[in-house]
């Protein structure tokens, strides 16, 4: 079994790499096919819209066929994302392999989180469910600094071709090496579903925590932060990357740190909205101040990595309410939200940032981008508040 995590995991460092390296690649992609800022977005939007609309199907797949067979094939389907990036003509072929390489991604932390569901207790769910992330940050890092290197030496083509390649060889890894958990007998009566879930009260103003708690460094890392620095501060591809490096290592140290801290402190609840409202803090420091100075910038977005990496604990609080048999529906419900947020978030963010004049002050889209992002966190964060702490 520690084979099968260990190949699920590195399904996820892929996932981390595949939301984050079009920040990379945007210069180039501009360039070459044309790809305007806004088609980059929507892009990045489409990677985690179908990641999100996978969710569903997927929670009822691990429940019903579990973890192997539904991550093995969908990481298929990511290779072949890939491979289609690869040979991208245009910025609507782009915004395609996005979409099948975020199918191919929406298994594996859902698969390694149901394994932990089952096997493990729910109080040391989060600490698990953090070091997953945590490890697969390091994805997260790949799409900076050794992206741009690799991109540099062998082109960027060529290197979407090796990571297509990657990703069928992690494909066959998992079909081999991880094993499905005993499956949980389902209770006499009326059939559950989603719907069963969605009826409790007490996960609400968790989803909405969901919603907003990735999106900032989902989105900021995942595309913002490359034009940002590129426009506002005329950085070059490797001083872009050395800046995405920074976040990804913040969103790693992060991760690890934030997973045992409901344990350590004996509260969830008080552990998320910390994070969360430093995190708003740093937003909106980059809302108020876009042309301060670069290292004021990259502190800016090193903060919303940090303190933006409360995922794994908020899928732990809601994952404390769910039914045995409900555990695989019931994690990738809440996944949902995290992911399907982000998506739709790239998308608005996009068309704010074209709706924005650029002159006189160059920042003003990108200001009205990270405003966007402040606004929904302050609103999650309220709604929070209403939640039941819980940490068994």
């Amino acid at each position: 079994m520690r084979l099968g995590i260990a190949s699920l995991v590195a399904g996820y460092v892929l996932s981390q790499f595949y939301r984050a390296f079009l920040a990379v690649l945007a210069p180039v992609l501009e360039a070459e096919l044309g790809a305007t800022k806004a088609d980059l977005a929507s892009a990045s939007g489409y990677w985690f819209l179908a990641f999100g609309a996978m969710q569903i199907p997927v929670g009822i797949a691990l429940d019903r066929i579990g973890p192997r067979r539904t991550a093995a094939f969908c990481l298929l389907i990511g290779a072949g994302g890939a491979a289609l990036f690869a040979m991208a003509g245009s910025p609507f072929v782009i915004k395609v392999a996005m979409a099948l390489i975020g199918v191919g991604c929406s298994p594996v932390l859902m698969a390694s989180y149901y394994i932990f569901a089952r096997q493990f207790s729910p109080a040391v769910f989060g600490t698990l469910a953090g070091m997953v992330i945590g490890i697969g940050s390091l994805g997260n890092i790949a799409a900076s600094l050794p992206l741009t290197a690799a991109a540099e030496a062998f082109g960027w083509r060529e290197t979407v071709w090796a990571l297509a390649g990657i990703t069928a060889l992690i494909a066959a890894a998992v079909a081999v090496l991880v094993r499905d958990p005993v499956r949980v007998a389902t209770p006499e009566g009326p059939k559950d579903s989603v719907l069963t879930l969605l009826k409790m009260p007490a996960i609400w103003p968790i989803l909405a925590m969901m919603l907003v708690c990735y999106a900032p460094p989902g989105g900021l890392r995942g595309l913002w932060l490359g034009p940002y620095f590129t426009d506002v501060w005329s950085y070059s591809r490797p001083e872009v990357g050395m800046a995405g490096l920074w976040m990804g290592i913040a969103m790693v140290i992060g991760s690890f740190a934030i997973g045992p801290m409901d344990r350590w402190l004996g509260t969830r609840k008080w552990v998320i909205f910390g994070g969360n409202a430093a995190m708003l803090c740093f937003i909106t420091a980059l809302w108020l101040a876009p042309q301060q100075s670069a290292l004021f910038s990259t502190l800016m977005f090193v903060g919303v990595g940090l303190f933006g990496s409360t995922f794994p604990i908020v899928i732990a609080h809601a994952r404390a309410f769910f039914p045995p048999h409900l555990v695989g529906r019931g994690v990738t419900l809440v996944n949902l939200f995290g992911i399907a947020s982000v998506g739709i978030a790239q998308h608005v963010t996009g068309y704010l940032f074209a709706a924005t004049p650029a002159q006189p002050a160059p920042a003003a889209p990108f200001a009205a981008v990270f405003a966007f992002f402040a606004i929904t966190t302050a609103v999650g964060l309220a709604i929070y508040l209403l939640s039941q702490d819980r940490t068994d």
